[in-house]
């Protein structure tokens, strides 16, 4: 009787050591995988910008709706981080404070994104953004990624289709402008004397006009002196067939 009872404590005795090595060996077959998060150490911004915050995850679990992600931000004085985005199953953007309505969702849990946008930079937005994920049963490994945002006033810059509005409605016409005073600086005696000849007044009389005018009146004088002479030619002649021949002459003409 003895010996039968210590068979049976012997035998419940391997019994738990063999389901014990089971448990172990179901453990070690199905170990479980780390997750790994990265995310770009630093971004540079302009202020109002909208700044993609990159996160990328890899697991070799397939994301399920237990997968979460979360953002936190901690400012460069430091402090502890807050948390203003979550995500699981669906996203959870900010309601209130520093970054209301200004975070979009950019993920997508089955191709390893658990990005978010951030519009409108401001400085303030100056600081720490880090980046967590959760997908169990993959918990262990680096979650978490950090990335130092840095938004600065924005530089005035000047593009080409400003230039080019300038160049067209500006520099041209002044060009133009300029072109027609020099063309007009190169031919003034032209212009001048066109203009004479368009404008002059009708009782200015010049060397031409006035040449012409004592043309006119040395004919005139011609014309009266031989209308004179003809005259009296006539009157000679038939004075001469009346008088006497000792008194008749010749009229010359004077023409």
């Amino acid at each position: 009787m003895p010996w039968t009872r210590t068979r049976q404590r012997i035998g419940a005795g391997d019994l738990a050591v063999h389901s014990l090595c089971l448990l172990l060996v179901c453990f070690v077959a199905s170990p479980v995988s780390p997750i790994t998060v990265t995310s770009p150490p630093e971004l540079h911004a302009s202020r109002g910008e909208s700044v993609l915050l990159v996160c990328t995850f890899s697991s070799t679990s397939r994301p399920t709706s237990r997968m979460s992600v979360d953002w936190s931000y901690r400012p460069p004085s430091g402090g502890a981080p807050q948390t203003f985005f979550h995500f699981s199953s669906k996203a959870f953007p900010p309601a209130d404070g520093q970054f209301q309505g200004r975070v979009r969702w950019q993920g997508g849990p089955a191709r390893g994104e658990a990005s978010v946008t951030l519009l409108n930079a401001s400085l303030a937005d100056n600081g720490t953004f880090t980046c967590s994920v959760r997908n169990p049963p993959d918990v262990h490994g680096s979650p978490t990624s950090h990335t130092v945002l840095t938004v600065t006033p924005k530089v005035a810059s000047v593009r080409f289709s400003d230039v080019g509005v300038l160049l067209v409605f500006v520099l041209l016409p002044s060009a133009l402008v300029t072109l027609g005073l020099i063309a007009r600086m190169c031919c003034p005696q032209k212009e001048h004397s066109h203009h004479s000849k368009a404008y002059r007044s009708p009782i200015e009389v010049t060397e031409e006009d006035e040449y012409a005018a004592w043309q006119m009146r040395t004919k005139m004088r011609k014309k009266i002196c031989c209308d004179l002479d003809k005259t009296e030619w006539e009157e000679g002649y038939y004075s001469q067939k009346t008088s006497p021949p000792g008194e008749q002459g010749v009229a010359e003409s004077q023409c």
